[in-house]
């Protein structure tokens, strides 16, 4: 018998057991969005597209169903979840834009402009950034950047005007999207300085052979065939962006406000919690039916936010299979 368990699989042996193992993962998945979905239907149910929309103080809603009992009304399950979905979108999106565009030129100077030593200790590092827990960035930015944006930037007039609404402590949406920003740029540095690298060197050469300078040709030729991987890195990185719970709402200032962008300066001071902070904050209250419904319904939203992005990134890469690259 062990003599037989050593023996090489045949390759018919081999895809079984690939097969077998990925429909064990596809069927994982679609067991946890079933699942996900049956415990988040009540507040659906009790709220319908209404849940979507901003209807009273989001806040005093989630408190309200921590008080609500193990025998909930109708009434107790009523939540307008908008402030924590624009939450959402707000921070992630502004962060995955700022970490796009320091994330592309870096990746350009990594693979083309920086002498070899420098590329030596640049790539571990990014690497090694890649990895680092949320909950470090999270520490740095409650402990360094929120206190000098709080005293340095946030001016007393600022203070004075919205202090009946909100408070602006340093806590806040600029400070989440640029602590966001720096926790996800090395995931997208990376996934681009590999695409870059796997472009063929004779492609840049021809273009250089054709008098074009390397800042004209890198860009026009490496860069842009190298567009699937730059993608797959957005994605990736979107995502986590997407899911950041801990340190949002170490940084975010944990209200449900939606910040207002006519509120000039202000409005990237002013406080939010994103749908992932929000379960994190609340998880200790999950014994409450309608909370816990309320908490399953974000994570829902979460999930199809994730689909729809990788379903996105899909359907953009398809016309770029022309290039020859993959990711």
């Amino acid at each position: 018998m062990l003599d037989r368990l050593r023996e090489p699989w045949t390759d018919k042996r081999a895809g079984l057991m690939l097969g077998a193992l990925a429909c064990f993962v596809l069927a994982a998945i679609v067991f946890m969005l079933v699942f996900v979905a049956i415990k988040a239907w009540p507040s659906f149910q009790h709220n319908g597209l209404s849940w979507f929309s901003a209807k009273g103080n989001v806040d005093q809603q989630l408190d309200a169903m921590v008080n609500s009992g193990p025998n909930p009304s109708s009434a107790d399950y009523q939540l307008g979840a908008w402030p924590l979905i624009y939450a959402t979108l707000l921070t992630t999106g502004l962060a995955t834009l700022l970490a796009l565009f320091f994330s592309l030129f870096s990746a350009i100077f990594i693979v083309e402009f920086a002498p070899e030593r420098i590329r030596r200790l640049i790539v571990p590092i990014v690497r090694l950034l890649a990895a680092v827990p949320s909950v470090i960035y999270g520490l740095i930015g409650i402990l360094v950047l929120a206190p000098f944006v709080g005293s340095s930037l946030i001016s007393e007039s600022q203070k004075s005007d919205v202090q009946f609404v909100i408070p602006l402590t340093g806590t806040g949406l600029g400070v989440a999207v640029i602590v966001l920003a720096v926790m996800i740029t090395p995931i997208m540095i990376a996934f681009t300085v590999d695409g870059l690298h796997s472009i063929p060197t004779a492609w840049r050469e021809g273009a250089l052979a054709l008098g074009v300078n390397r800042w004209r040709a890198m860009w026009s030729v490496t860069v842009r065939a190298a567009r699937p991987a730059i993608i797959a890195g957005v994605v990736l990185a979107t995502a986590r962006a997407l899911g950041e719970a801990i340190m949002i709402s170490m940084v975010a200032g944990s209200k449900g406000f939606s910040p207002n962008p006519l509120d000039g300066l202000t409005f990237l001071f002013e406080p939010l919690r994103t749908l992932a902070a929000t379960v994190v904050e609340d998880a200790e209250s999950i014994n409450a039916p309608s909370m816990q419904a309320s908490l399953y319904a974000m994570a829902l939203v979460l999930l199809a936010g994730s689909f729809f992005l990788s379903l996105g990134s899909w359907i953009i890469k398809q016309p770029l299979k022309k290039y020859g690259t993959r990711s």
